[in-house]
């Protein structure tokens, strides 16, 4: 399940190191309800420590403030900030993929757009793509800046983006893309070591 980890930074770093062999790392983290103790986020860090690549599950720094609620507006910046210190952070002599779940995802996609060189890899599980029922508020406007590759995994009924749109919003890319449906699911995915194994396999063919 990981040691705990931290670091102190402005922001500080909070949450547990998965280690493995390899030198690639993983900073990965959550959605706005949630933190690094999520079990989908466990057991995809578990799946990736057990293919080589050790993995960062940290807490933004909305969440660090607060136990609970959600993050706001105004502190998206400090959380994109917050990805950026621990990808600085999380040991590793070869190269460094980020990603996260929901908002975590979103706050990832982001940070790449806006400084493309901090990691060589994205993972978006259940990327927000709009607000549930509003369509016409696509978060896509970013997305072109992306120049890593980036596998999405999206649950089938997903009511934050249909997989029509995922596909739409993948051609936006100017980087390899691919997708992972995961059937009969909405936004919570599974967090099965069966699914997770996928997962990481799925990403480390993309980044190969």
């Amino acid at each position: 399940m990981g040691a705990p980890f931290s670091v102190d930074a402005d922001p500080p770093v909070r949450g547990r190191l998965h280690a493995a062999a390899g030198p690639d790392a993983l900073v990965l983290t959550h959605g706005a309800g949630s933190d690094h103790r999520a079990p989908l986020l466990a057991a995809v860090a578990d799946a990736f420590a057990t293919a080589g690549v050790r993995v960062l599950r940290c807490d933004l720094p909305f969440r660090q403030t607060r136990a609970s609620g959600p993050p706001s507006s105004a502190g998206a910046a400090q959380d994109r900030r917050g990805l950026a210190v621990a990808l600085d952070a999380v040991p590793a002599s070869g190269r460094r993929f980020v990603g996260g779940h929901s908002y975590g995802g979103r706050q990832a996609s982001m940070l790449l757009a806006e400084s493309p060189g901090l990691a060589q890899g994205l993972l978006l599980l259940s990327y927000p793509l709009h607000p549930p029922g509003k369509p016409e508020r696509a978060r896509t406007a970013h997305l072109s800046g992306i120049r890593v590759p980036v596998l999405f995994v999206h649950g089938e009924r997903d009511p934050f983006g249909s997989i029509e749109e995922i596909q739409a919003a993948r051609a936006l890319i100017g980087a390899p893309t691919a997708l992972l449906i995961v059937p009969r699911v909405a936004h919570t995915l599974p967090a099965d070591a069966t699914t997770a194994g996928e997962i990481a396999a799925r990403f480390l063919r993309l980044i190969a």
